[in-house]
């Protein structure tokens, strides 16, 4: 089912400049190249969570170590995929054009270019006839081909930037802002936004350096916008947690998303579909702005579960910390109906093993409003670990009953989640019911109960696959807009915003550039 759109009384901001938050995966990969998963289920599941995508295909590495004995499989598993990528590269756009919905679901082509000396890359194509695979050996000589070819419709970002520069990391000597108006901050890989973060680099290819870094690019005078992308590798665009972008855009179209990417008028997301939006006079973040002596900017919040805290960055350094908990101040005006985020989450039981979930969800005295499915794909990089998994998850909202049938997997140890998840936005008056049926379990919770906390349970005894209904937050606790001075503005500075949720899910803005 395609993302539904936030109201535009929850996003009064951005609607006012008639854009809108759409949310894509625009580098992931299937067994196009090397890869687990087909294509068609990449696309399957991309369009049942996200507006728009681009599943990548690995086409080459110009610095491959191949006289490197030590990484012999490594190389082995790349020279057949770039092979395989060649190969299939000419009929896949006919499976890209089917998927493909005007003003519904927007399908990039799209392919990778490894670097030990200038870092990895997504090749993004804006149009579903360009069908040439356009390379160069370094930013310089890729974008100039690819200006040869595609003019203004082909676009390279850096991804996975935190390795360190010679062992696949950003190099920002090399780094070019027209061919890269956006630069990745955050995959499976781990996060880059700054040396410490949540999500750590823990991949075998080696933790983040500092020097690689989104702040430390900023910090040196380069201008790009933020994405997130899963950088997953077995067929699952938008998989829970692992990175999602977020474009502002006036509609859901090619040219349109391109553009917005093109003036940076982004977010990176971990997974939760949260709007970030901050206006500063009359720019949005990701504009170049004047130097000021008080800058004034305005934020609009929207999480997708209790908002912990909202930051505001200027050169690296927090100058504002918003807490919803302590300064609440929610966007929309609400009487005795209580808007708010139910949450569903399955999975638990015994190790190494899955468990098919069917059931619906209903409400006594209440609405549902928007549905979001939060489903996850095997916690897979390397093609030499894991396996494909072709079954597709159902979700459906039908006369006001979400009917699915939902693989979950256990967790793999106690810190790696596997669990999948549906999100409603919903309206509930305050005798409200929710009413589950869970694998034939049927489940009556009056909402007060999830005010108070989550309920769990269990289809059987200890070990038995489990559910949770997360607490339900008032608006005020998922939902924050005001008005903040944030001091002078010189040429050189930057701005950006990030806010974290309870869930430990994030969201970053890009940011003002003062010049």
């Amino acid at each position: 089912m395609p993302t539904q759109q936030l109201p535009g009384y929850l996003i009064p901001l951005a609607a006012e400049l008639g854009v809108r938050p759409y949310y894509g995966d625009i580098h992931n990969h299937c067994d196009l190249s090397y890869g687990h998963g087909s294509l068609t289920s990449a696309l399957h599941r991309a369009k049942q969570q996200l507006d728009f995508v681009s599943i990548t295909g690995h086409a080459y590495w110009p610095d491959m170590p191949i006289d490197d004995p030590s990484v012999a499989h490594i190389v082995d598993f790349h020279i057949k995929g770039f092979a395989k990528l060649e190969k299939n590269w000419p009929e896949h756009f006919a499976t890209l054009s089917r998927f493909h919905q005007s003003g519904q679901f927007t399908v990039f082509p799209g392919y990778e270019m490894h670097s030990c000396e200038h870092g990895d890359y997504t090749i993004v194509l804006r149009d579903l006839n360009q069908c040439a695979i356009v390379k160069g050996d370094s930013p310089a000589e890729l974008l100039n081909r690819l200006v040869s070819v595609y003019g203004d419709r082909a676009l390279a970002f850096p991804h996975h930037i935190g390795y360190r520069t010679g062992a696949r990391g950003i190099n920002w000597e090399t780094f070019n802002e027209t061919l890269s108006p956006a630069v990745e901050l955050i995959s499976m890989h781990g996060c880059s936004e700054t040396s410490l973060t949540d999500k750590p680099f823990l991949h075998s290819m080696g933790p983040c350096d500092g020097a690689n870094t989104i702040h430390n690019g900023w910090n040196n005078g380069h201008v790009f916008g933020v994405l997130g992308n899963t950088d997953h590798h077995s067929g699952y665009p938008g998989s829970y947690g692992h990175g999602r972008s977020c474009v502002y855009a006036s509609e859901n179209s090619p040219a349109e998303l391109w553009q917005a990417i093109h003036i940076r008028h982004t977010s990176a997301l971990t997974g939760d579909n949260c709007h970030l939006f901050a206006k500063l006079g009359n720019a949005t973040a990701g504009d170049i702005v004047s130097p000021t002596t008080n800058a004034v900017v305005d934020v609009e919040a929207i999480g997708g579960s209790f908002i912990d805290y909202i930051d505001i960055v200027k050169n690296s350094k927090v100058i504002k910390r918003i807490t919803p908990a302590i300064t609440p101040c929610s966007v929309g005006v609400y009487d005795s109906v209580l808007d708010t985020i139910l949450v569903l989450e399955l999975g638990w039981g015994e190790r190494h093993k899955s468990h098919d979930w069917t059931g619906n969800i209903s409400l006594r005295h209440g609405e549902i409003l928007a549905v979001e499915p939060r489903l996850r794909g095997p916690e897979v990089v390397s093609p030499l670990d894991g396996e494909a998994r072709e079954h597709h998850d159902r979700i459906e909202c039908i006369d006001g009953q979400v009917d699915f049938a939902i693989r979950a997997f256990a967790n793999p140890n106690n810190a790696t989640s596997a669990t999948q998840s549906i999100a409603l936005r919903v309206r509930l008056e305050p005798d409200a019911t929710i009413v589950a049926d869970l694998c034939g379990q049927r489940i009556d919770i009056k909402a007060e109960r999830l005010r108070a906390g989550a309920l769990s349970g269990n289809l059987g005894t200890i070990d038995t696959p489990a559910f949770r209904f997360h607490p339900l937050p008032q608006p005020e606790q998922w939902q924050w807009m005001g008005r903040l001075e944030v001091g002078p503005l010189q040429t050189g500075d930057w701005l950006s915003l990030r806010m974290r949720q309870t869930n430990s899910q994030w969201a970053w803005s890009s940011a003002f550039f003062c010049r």
